[in-house]
């Protein structure tokens, strides 16, 4: 392995990890961008959930980048943290990376996202959220 080959981060925990399967994917076993952007959004609603301390809502997709294709059988893992916050809203970054067909040293870093979600109580109404630490 050379130093410009991804790895996945050793600092900090996946948020969820899941294997794409032939139902996800095209006829060549390319997985769907639709797929990993559900996906995408799961994961990013983890951090999102725990900073709002309740429910939130997606608002916005602001940046998504497919840099490398994700194949059916590569171990997709999702790491998400809150970056920003506002007043109700929270920005999460999301970065996808593929471990190729489960092998742990063939790493690549295949989606990059930014979703805005905002915090919401039982009427769905915007509610306050704290700033960020």
């Amino acid at each position: 392995m050379n130093p410009t080959t991804p790895m996945l981060p050793v600092d900090r925990e996946p948020t969820i990890r899941v294997i794409p399967m032939p139902k996800d994917s095209n006829a060549a076993g390319d997985v769907f961008g639709g797929w990993i952007m559900s996906q995408v959004d799961l994961a990013g609603s983890v951090p999102a959930v725990a900073h709002a301390k309740g429910r939130v809502v997606t608002v916005a997709v602001n940046e998504f980048i497919f840099k490398e294709p994700v194949f059916v059988g590569d171990l997709c893992s999702f790491y998400a943290d809150v970056d920003k916050v506002g007043r109700t809203s929270m920005r999460v970054r999301v970065e996808v990376y593929a471990q190729r067909r489960l092998q742990p040293d063939n790493v690549a870093k295949v989606t990059e996202a930014y979703i805005t979600y905002v915090a919401v109580d039982e009427h769905r109404n915007p509610r306050p959220v704290e700033p960020l630490k």
